[in-house]
């Protein structure tokens, strides 16, 4: 049990933390790069500026974290839930978020350029000025989701593939 931890600055890169528990842990900056943490408890976590690039972040539980600026690139977050998760400015470029579930996260000006969203839950999810360059985007799910253009999916046909 690591929760309520502080591992601020960390190198913690491809580290097995799989299933671990870190609820309102503090990893501020912490390199993840690599890391497993398949199924891990990020619950509230603070992963702002944290380098997860190549992490395995599958099955894991990020709601409410904080990811303002973190790097996700290439991160398999592949059924992770990211519900009310901060993520304002991440790296998410060439992430798989496939049948993620990012209800009422906020990924304003976030790059998803290359991303795999198939089947991804973007319930009033906030994707202002967010690149979806390249993004798969079958099979998601959007309800009053707020494009990067600024509309609202639901006056857009229940999408934002023509509004990105």
């Amino acid at each position: 049990d690591l929760s309520v931890g502080d591992f601020t600055g960390v190198d913690l890169s491809y580290a097995n933390l799989s299933y671990a528990n870190l609820r309102h842990t503090d990893l501020t900056g912490a390199d993840l790069t690599g890391a497993n943490l398949t199924g891990a408890n990020l619950i509230n976590a603070d992963l702002g500026g944290a380098d997860l690039g190549g992490a395995d972040l599958s099955n894991t539980d990020l709601g409410s974290a904080e990811l303002t600026g973190a790097d996700l690139s290439n991160a398999d977050l592949s059924n992770a839930d990211l519900s009310y998760a901060y993520l304002g400015g991440a790296n998410l470029i060439g992430a798989d978020l496939s049948y993620a579930h990012l209800y009422g996260a906020n990924l304003i000006n976030a790059n998803l350029n290359g991303a795999n969203l198939i089947n991804a839950n973007l319930w009033y999810t906030n994707l202002i000025n967010a690149d979806l360059s390249t993004v798969d985007l079958t099979g998601v799910s959007w309800v009053d989701t707020t494009c990067p253009d600024g509309t609202n999916s639901d006056d857009n046909g229940n999408t934002c593939e023509n509004n990105l």
